[in-house]
């Protein structure tokens, strides 16, 4: 079977995302594979409802509604926190949790609240998928495991990175550098997988 999806060195691709930091960062990422990023948003694509109930739905839904709407290839994200007392949950709907005005710190209280002082268990997932104009598409997972802290930590990272401590690390993502947590995170795993399968 092959197992490459190829992305030609010179292709305009676009980042099913409104988000700058999130084009900054895949931006850096794609640095040096001849590839041109441009954000959903700098086209003024809208951002389609994310009714998928897994991390692939909602990552292939993005980005194939990007690739369809700019004529161009689209690689897309969808990742959430998932904690096993809570059965999985928040997962794909991680960014719900914080409400439409982003706070975090609620979210991150709620989930100390429904879970156990033994039932610390938890992951981050990253989907990555890549569409084609043609309806074609490839998704690359990324998971870490860790644990939930009893009370969020440091100042670095976003989202819920304050309580979680991935395993092997008595540190939360955001006690770490970007440096630190971009070589073992979901998303560095996911684009791993992605860059063996699609990059020259």
């Amino acid at each position: 079977m092959n197992t490459r999806f190829p992305l030609p060195r010179g292709s305009r691709l676009v980042l099913a995302s409104h988000n700058k930091g999130k084009l900054a960062e895949f931006s850096r990422l794609l640095d040096g594979y001849g590839i041109t990023v441009v954000s959903a948003g700098e086209l003024g694509l809208p951002e389609p409802d994310e009714t998928a109930t897994t991390f692939a739905g909602n990552a292939e839904l993005k980005a194939l509604a990007a690739a369809k709407a700019a004529n161009l290839p689209a690689l897309s994200d969808d990742s959430g926190l998932c904690v096993s007392a809570l059965g999985g949950a928040p997962g794909i709907y991680s960014a719900r949790w914080a409400g439409p005005d982003k706070n975090f710190p609620a979210a991150m209280q709620r989930i100390e609240e429904g879970i156990g002082e033994d039932e610390r268990d938890a992951w981050f997932i990253c989907v990555l998928c890549l569409a084609f104009p043609d309806g074609t598409s490839r998704c690359f997972e990324g998971r870490i495991d860790g644990s939930i802290s009893p009370e969020p930590r440091g100042r670095e990272g976003h989202g819920y990175d304050p309580i979680f401590i991935p395993s092997g690390e008595t540190r939360t993502f955001a006690e770490m550098s970007d440096e630190e947590k971009n070589r073992i995170s979901h998303r560095a795993r996911a684009f791993e997988a992605f860059r063996t399968a699609c990059l020259a």
